[in-house]
């Protein structure tokens, strides 16, 4: 049965602007008539994915509004799995715009953010952790992030969620046989077998959630952050690393007064950098604000440079940081150029941001001290990516947990305890998307862009 209601539904499915070329998208059960309304189609069924030309007038008046490419999607074989058309206008703002206003007139209703992908959900096209890779490739700032999200809308993490709740239901199942029927001629089910079966579930949940340090590296980039005390080379750092000029560099101390962030796109992972006020003690209460900022970076990061133009102030920065930050502390000195290739300290990482000296040396090192905090590779087939997935698993672990302690205690019959697993089964149900729960929908769609 097609979802959705009876709702026939249009989109700009485009960015509105200046462009060669834009898409009006409908769908539902009149997506054709209203297409044909248009002057999209003669009386007959159209071909399916077959691209027509065609100009459209308006179904009031029957001015002109565009010459288009009109293409059919029968069900459910769509996107959505429901009747849909595409229609391809010329590009800027009237012509699509026309085009939409003509389908609304013509018994369209304006989509709401994510309807096409909700109308796929539940039309069982996708299912909510491919929906939420739809909008992760959309949002995607980094490679790592649209790889990531091309794996989970390939249905990655679902079949390792689906993998999970089998093991639940197998616990179930096991529970069951010892509940019904408990005088069968090869006895009940061993106690430590229903306890192994347990424990082998809450290390599979426990190392899957283990996965969401990576998930919001490849989300949000890996927080790099350059600390130090003013005038340490810390913009110059900043902006010899990006290959551009982001933060303002002169000779006058505490010139920084706010973090300034900005994105390296790299691999194997993406990179945060956050450029701070220089570490002082100061009377100005401007430059304080920018430093209590640079704290609150700095309890956040994975890796936090140590600049410094000297090894004095490189070993001063190191004794700072000590109180603020837990994340891996690398020594830079950022003036190599001033001192000379021949010079090599241990344990310190020379830099220059004039000739570019050391920054693929320090990129390396930072990769090598993301890999040893992060449990998978940027491109493992099962990350968890949003807090719903954390919240959704970690519930499963703890009821898992709760039924385990239950069992093994015989605190609560077995009938009662078996209550919890039941709860962990729909957790990760909730997760996928198996229960279509109106609230669940909501929060995974509320962020969409109109049109998809």
């Amino acid at each position: 049965m097609i979802a959705g209601g009876d709702d026939t539904i249009v989109a700009l499915a485009t960015p509105p602007g200046r462009g060669a070329v834009a898409l009006v998208r409908l769908s539902g059960a009149r997506a054709v008539d209203i297409a044909r309304a248009l002057g999209a189609y003669d009386t007959g069924q159209p071909e399916a994915r077959h691209a027509l030309r065609a100009v459209l007038h308006d179904p009031v008046s029957r001015e002109p509004l565009d010459e288009v490419l009109v293409t059919w999607f029968a069900p459910p074989r769509s996107y959505t799995g429901e009747m849909t058309v595409e229609i391809t206008t010329h590009g800027g703002h009237i012509a699509p715009m026309r085009v939409q206003a003509a389908c609304i007139a013509a018994g369209a209703r304006p989509a709401l953010p994510g309807e096409f992908t909700r109308r796929a959900v539940l039309n069982g096209r996708l299912d909510l952790l491919q929906a939420e890779a739809v909008a992760d490739i959309i949002d995607a700032r980094t490679s790592a992030m649209q790889q990531q999200a091309l794996t989970q809308l390939d249905g990655g993490l679902s079949r390792r969620l689906l993998a999970l709740r089998e093991e639940v239901v197998h616990l179930e199942a096991l529970i069951a046989y010892d509940i019904d029927f408990p005088e069968e001629d090869d006895g009940p089910i061993a106690a430590s077998r229903i306890t192994d079966a347990g424990e082998r579930l809450v290390s599979s949940l426990d190392a899957l959630l283990r996965t969401a340090p990576a998930g919001t590296m490849v989300r949000d980039g890996a927080l790099v952050v350059l600390a130090g005390p003013p005038n340490a080379g810390k913009s110059s750092l900043f902006n010899a690393l990006l290959g551009q000029s982001r933060a303002i560099v002169t000779p006058i101390a505490g010139t920084t007064r706010d973090a300034i962030e900005a994105l390296l796109d790299r691999t194997p992972w993406p990179l945060r950098l956050v450029d701070t006020a220089g570490l002082r003690d100061t009377t100005d209460p401007i430059e304080q604000l920018g430093i209590e900022v640079s704290r609150r970076y700095l309890a956040q990061a994975q890796v936090v440079l140590a600049c410094g133009d000297d090894m004095e102030s490189v070993v001063q920065t190191i004794e700072a940081l000590a109180p603020h930050t837990a994340a891996s502390v690398l020594a830079v000195h950022t003036k190599w150029d001033l001192i000379g290739p021949e010079t090599t300290w241990v344990n310190i990482h020379l830099v220059s941001a004039e000739s570019g000296e050391g920054l693929t040396s320090l990129l390396q090192a930072i990769d090598t001290a993301l890999g040893a905090t992060a449990v998978v590779s940027a491109s493992n087939d099962a990350v968890i990516t949003r807090e719903r997935h954390r919240a959704g698993l970690t519930n499963a672990r703890d009821e898992v947990r709760a039924f385990l302690d239950a069992w093994t205690s015989g605190a609560l019959p077995a009938p009662v305890a078996a209550v919890h697993l039941f709860t962990a089964r729909e957790a990760l149900s909730d997760l996928i998307g198996t229960i279509d729960t109106d609230d669940v929908l909501d929060r995974v769609f509320r962020d969409f862009c109109i049109g998809k």
